[in-house]
């Protein structure tokens, strides 16, 4: 084809293409885009979105919906987005630590009640100081009447043996009816070895209670979640060490470990989602709790290591996993799934 007749071409199809996109606009914008998206069951064109946010109309579209009658006063529904008005959770590894944060978390954003499973025969003076603290939260601002007084609950369980798990979070669903949120946070880290003497007896306790305990309460709050068919969140907490490699530490057991933990978020999201049941994971870097304090205390100087490797330059607190957590359980996160979140000071941005 010579130049000449290729411009002629491509003249003569860009005239054809602008018939037809000048066609188009006379079409009905619904009949071009056959999906619509919205925070409304009511939709212009008439179609029905395919999802709807229990307190919609929100955003845009409820500053439009209300435009006309002018209201004096307005509810800031974002606040509500992150509320858990009604809620029931499991927090697996909820008895001290970061699990223990994350439970009274969902507490204070209102949750009905939240289960913390751990393996200690009593619940620890701190659990019992935050089970207190939770008795005497106020209610919730919006219809605090009809929602009553969050509670803190303890179980004791071994997250390895699934048919335990199964069966206790089968019997949380008899009680309360429902199942909304699962937290899977309990784990293990033991001392550094050699990789290439690593013993293979303890290689396989930590991928026990890292991987397979965090699937087994996984697998028990998801089948409540189908159950009751109220949908849910599930957060697998899981480590930035599944991503990277901790600088000068042997961790070949629990790296891997919350690598695999990374992995099982992406497959159970993908088989999970036409439930609307919800999976992702929490990436923590380095926080000061009870389980880093072993190698913390006897070694002052992997303070400011720690503190070193990351743009902020200290150590995460527990509490600062409270928003995220509280983000990913609720409505303000729904269509988020099948993700990791950091929470790292920024580790992996160097």
């Amino acid at each position: 084809m010579s130049f000449t007749q290729a411009l002629r071409y491509s003249s003569s199809r860009h005239t054809v293409l602008s018939i037809r996109s000048a066609s188009n606009l006379a079409k009905p914008f619904s009949s071009i885009h056959a999906r619509r998206f919205s925070s409304s069951s009511t939709v212009s064109s008439g179609n029905k979105p395919q999802s709807v946010s229990a307190l919609a109309p929100i955003g845009v579209e409820g500053a439009l919906s209300t435009r006309a009658s002018l209201p004096t006063s307005t509810p800031r529904k974002i606040f509500s987005e992150f509320a858990l008005p009604d809620r029931v959770g499991i927090v697996s590894g909820g008895g001290r630590g970061l699990g223990l944060e994350m439970a009274m978390a969902l507490c204070e954003a209102g949750a009905r009640a939240v289960y913390c499973l751990d393996i200690h025969e009593k619940p620890t003076e701190e659990w019992e100081a935050v089970k207190e603290y939770v008795g005497r939260l106020e209610r919730l601002e919006q219809n605090p009447s009809s929602h009553p007084s969050s509670r803190l609950e303890y179980v004791k369980v071994n997250v390895t043996d699934q048919k335990a798990v199964w069966k206790c979070v089968e019997e949380i669903g008899d009680r309360e009816g429902r199942m909304d949120v699962c937290i899977a946070a309990a784990g293990v880290l033991k001392p550094e070895q050699d990789v290439l003497e690593y013993p293979g007896e303890e290689f396989s306790e930590v991928m026990n209670i890292n991987v397979n305990g965090v699937l087994f309460t996984a697998q028990a709050a998801g089948q409540q979640m189908r159950r009751f068919g109220n949908k849910g969140s599930i957060i697998l907490i899981a480590s930035m060490s599944g991503s990277i490699t901790n600088h000068g530490h042997a961790w070949i057991a629990y790296n891997t470990s919350k690598s695999a933990v990374l992995q099982m978020t992406r497959s159970m999201a993908c088989e999970l989602g036409g439930e609307g049941i919800r999976v992702n994971s929490l990436s923590p870097g380095h926080i000061y709790t009870k389980m880093t304090a072993q190698y913390l205390e006897p070694q002052p100087h992997l303070f400011t290591k720690w503190s070193s490797l990351n743009p902020l330059g200290r150590l995460g607190r527990a509490d600062e996993m409270r928003g995220v957590v509280v983000w990913l359980a609720s409505d303000a996160s729904t269509f988020c799934t099948g993700s990791d979140i950091l929470v790292s000071g920024g580790h992996h941005a160097w």
